[in-house]
């Protein structure tokens, strides 16, 4: 059964352009559309988040998705948006990107049902790498001229004056590589569509233009709006950089804790966005958030949702324990139970003292526990006074000068929690 793509992208405010006729033309049958993935890295980010949801809906909706990695786009460098050229990459490391970017496209799209609209994976270096340069400019290049192509702002901009670097003929054959992708798909699997962010509509366009004037045909044009925050800073980047879909790049206590950290407009924008929950389930949660907005239940729903399907129920219910258990009424024991880097990512930046494992076998009391060993404070005699005035805890448990610290107070075997007081926290680490 057909359901109505664009109304549903449409709601969610994941729509920017659509070319003329594309909603008619779903409606009556299943179409193949397709969304261009960069496989310069071996991760996918949370920018490319919105491509992989229109995708995703595209196939809930009865639509078939093709998902292209671009090996052959990707050795030239798409200049929408940029300043400066890119680094090319080689076949081996573009075919190791490729297997990890389906493996991560998976947990949004079905590629193994036998249903007709399961999605397929193309790379358009399997059609391209056989195509000379001179074939392509007489059978494609022919086709679009000059003017058409300085049109566009991609264009534009990079070969204004205010950019001083200019633009390489690489870069500028961009539009009709890319052109020529939806040709092929056009030719080959009946792909009709091509979506994509809204800075991709010149290129999009490009290739409707070439089915049309090559393939007698016709395509349409989705694009879906650039993410931006209400702060006006950067949406996918963290003080760390990046926010990565791959769970050695970015934790998932970590990618939780992005979305946790979502402003109130940014979390109603998100939530419609980044999750399949139904319109009424939205409103119902951010009913309630408005409600009782100091509760955050808009932030948590949000990351839960999100955590759950970029990784797993598993890694969001570390995630969420992980946040929750500095104010943990069981604290010693919830703690031994995250993994090295769970805690490592909670405790980032606290301060850390390295302690052998033959000196802490001997016996570390609190003093030289707090001053003469960590230097953490100044003085034994600080530390004394901090122990007098019951301030000094261990793995959140009081403790008094004549405590002895053993291997009963180590988590993962290696780290021990200090507090002096709510606001000073130190990690011990015996190596």
């Amino acid at each position: 059964m057909i359901k109505n793509f664009v109304e549903e992208l449409s709601w969610r405010g994941m729509i920017h352009d659509t070319m003329p006729g594309a909603e008619e033309h779903l409606m009556e049958a299943m179409r193949s559309a397709y969304v261009g993935f960069d496989p310069t890295a071996d991760s996918l980010h949370i920018g490319n988040l919105v491509p992989i949801m229109l995708l995703a809906h595209y196939q809930r909706c009865g639509h078939k998705p093709f998902a292209l990695v671009g090996g052959a786009t990707g050795m030239i460098g798409d200049p929408s948006g940029k300043s400066s050229e890119r680094n090319l990459l080689d076949e081996k490391t573009l075919r190791h990107n490729q297997d990890a970017i389906k493996s991560q496209l998976a947990h949004f799209l079905d590629f193994e049902s036998e249903a007709a609209n399961a999605a397929v994976l193309v790379n358009n270096y399997d059609w391209m790498k056989e195509f000379s340069f001179l074939d392509f400019i007489r059978d494609v290049g022919k086709h679009i001229t000059v003017n058409y192509m300085m049109a566009k702002d991609s264009v534009k901009n990079r070969i204004s004056s205010e950019s001083s670097d200019g633009m390489s003929f690489t870069e500028f054959t961009y539009q009709l590589v890319q052109g020529y992708d939806f040709l092929h798909l056009y030719k080959e699997n009946k792909c009709t569509i091509q979506m994509g962010g809204s800075d991709q509509w010149g290129n999009i366009t490009t290739g409707t233009e070439l089915i049309r004037r090559i393939g007698n045909g016709k395509g349409y044009a989705i694009t879906c709006p650039l993410i931006t925050k209400s702060d006006g800073s950067k949406f996918g980047k963290s003080e760390g950089g990046n926010v990565w879909l791959d769970a050695n790049r970015t934790s998932p206590y970590k990618f939780y804790q992005y979305w946790l950290n979502s402003s109130d407009e940014d979390a109603e924008k998100y939530i419609k966005i980044f999750t399949f929950l139904t319109k009424e389930e939205i409103d119902g949660i951010v009913k309630s958030h408005q409600e009782a907005p100091h509760l955050r239940g808009l932030q948590k729903r949000l990351a839960e949702e999100i955590t759950s399907m970029v990784h797993s129920r598993a890694d969001f219910e570390n995630a969420e324990k992980a946040s929750n258990i500095l104010y943990s009424k069981s604290f010693k024991e919830d703690i031994k139970t995250l993994d090295e880097a769970t805690f490592l990512d909670v405790f980032e930046g606290v301060p850390q003292a390295e302690i052998s494992q033959s000196d802490f076998t001997n016996g570390v009391d609190m003093i030289a526990a707090l001053s003469a060993t960590t230097k953490f404070l100044t003085s034994n005699g600080e530390a004394r006074r901090a122990l007098k005035e019951n301030s000094v805890s261990v793995n959140k448990e009081k403790v008094k000068e004549d405590y002895q610290l053993s291997a009963e107070d180590l988590i993962n075997d290696r780290y021990i929690i200090l507090n002096r007081g709510k606001k000073s926290t130190f990690i011990i680490k015996v190596i």
